[in-house]
C-alpha cells in the first residue's frame, strides 16, 4: 500500500461533505447565469414570512440575527426518492493521481463527488435517497431515506469507497444491477456512474439488467463516467508504455500514436452503440468527462427531476 497516496485521499476527502457543499453553491450561484436561471429559486432555504401564515416553519434563529421573519422552506414530506449507484471496480481508479482535487479527480473521485453533490440537493429538498456500491461483489447497500443520520451514513461509506484497495476487482455490473433492481421497490429516479468497461463482456446480458432497473417505472440516468483525453483520444506522450488491465493484469507494449486512429474510431464505436441502446430501452445516457462535467451532473438532475415529476 502507498501510504503517502492514502493519507493524501483521507485528507482531502475527510471533508467531503464540505466539497460537496462548495461545488453545489457554485452550481447554484452559475443558475443565474444560466438558461436554468429558474431552476436557483427551489434551492432557497428561506422565505420571508407573509402576515397570516402559519408560524410552524418560522426560523426563529434567523430572525434573532437579523430581526426579520423567515420561514424554512421544503419542510414537506418527502416527494422524490433517488438511488444513486457506484461501479467500483479497478478501472474505475483510473488514472492513477497523486495530488487530488476538485479539478484534478480521477473517475472514482469524480463519482464519489458528483453522488456526494446530488444528495446535497436532494437533502435540500428533504428528498430521500439510497446508495449501492459494487464491483466484482455486492459491496454495499442502503436503501432511500431522507434522515440526517442517513445521509451522515452515506457520506462515510463514499469516503470508505475513495479509500478501498483499487487493484484487482473486476467489473459485473449484470450480475449486481439485477440484484439492486429487485431490493428498490418505489418508483425512483436511479442514477447510474460507470465507467462501461467490464469484466463480463456479454453486451445483450448488461442491457438486460438495465432494463431490471427500470421495473416499476423507475427513471434510469447512466452517467458513464470517463478520462476523454486518454480514455478515447488515446492521447499519450510519443515513447513506448505498457498499458496494462488493472482489472485481469494482461499488458501490452505499443507506441499509443501507431494505434490512435484506430483505437479511437473502435472505442467511439463502442461509445455510440452503448448510447444507442440506452436511447432503444429508454435509459438517460449522459458522457461524464471527469476533467470538466461535474455540473452537468446536476444540470441533469434537475432537468429529470422536472420530467420524473410531472
Amino acid at each position: 500500500m502507498d501510504i503517502g497516496k492514502e493519507v493524501n485521499k483521507v485528507h482531502l476527502y475527510k471533508n467531503l461533505e464540505l466539497l460537496a457543499e462548495q461545488v453545489v453553491e457554485g452550481f447554484i450561484s452559475g443558475l443565474h447565469k444560466s438558461p436554468f436561471h429558474g431552476f436557483s429559486s427551489e434551492f432557497a432555504e428561506h422565505k420571508i414570512y407573509n402576515s397570516g401564515e402559519s408560524t410552524k416553519h418560522i426560523d426563529w434563529k434567523v430572525f434573532a440575527k437579523t430581526d426579520r421573519l423567515y420561514t424554512k422552506q421544503y419542510e414537506e414530506e418527502t416527494n422524490l426518492r433517488c438511488h444513486l449507484i457506484i461501479d467500483n471496480s479497478s478501472s474505475m481508479h483510473y488514472p492513477e493521481v497523486k495530488t487530488m482535487d476538485v479539478s484534478h479527480l480521477n473517475k472514482i473521485g469524480f463519482s464519489v463527488l458528483a453522488a456526494a453533490a446530488l444528495m446535497n440537493l436532494l437533502k435540500r429538498q428533504r428528498d430521500a435517497v439510497g446508495l449501492s456500491v459494487f464491483s466484482d461483489h455486492y459491496e454495499y447497500y442502503a436503501p432511500e431515506k431522507g434522515s440526517e443520520r442517513h445521509h451522515k451514513m452515506l457520506l462515510n461509506n463514499l469516503e470508505e469507497v475513495l479509500l478501498s484497495e483499487s487493484q484487482g476487482k473486476e467489473t459485473r455490473p449484470y450480475t449486481y444491477l439485477h440484484q439492486i433492481a429487485e431490493k428498490i421497490h418505489r418508483r425512483s429516479m436511479i442514477f447510474l456512474f460507470t465507467d462501461m468497461f467490464q469484466t463480463e463482456t456479454d453486451q445483450k446480458e448488461l442491457f438486460d439488467a438495465l432494463r431490471h432497473l427500470k421495473y416499476n417505472k423507475h427513471e434510469v440516468v447512466l452517467f458513464h463516467v470517463m478520462d476523454k483525453e486518454k480514455e478515447l483520444h488515446f492521447d499519450f506522450d510519443e515513447v513506448p508504455k505498457r498499458f496494462i488491465d488493472v482489472e485481469t493484469g494482461a499488458h501490452i507494449d505499443l507506441y499509443a500514436k501507431n494505434f490512435k486512429e484506430v483505437y479511437e474510431k473502435e472505442v467511439s464505436k463502442y461509445f455510440k452503440e452503448i448510447a444507442l441502446k440506452c436511447a432503444q430501452y429508454k435509459i438517460k445516457y449522459i458522457e461524464a468527462d471527469i476533467a470538466k462535467d461535474l455540473n452537468k451532473i446536476l444540470t441533469t438532475y434537475l432537468i429529470e427531476k422536472q420530467k420524473f415529476s410531472r
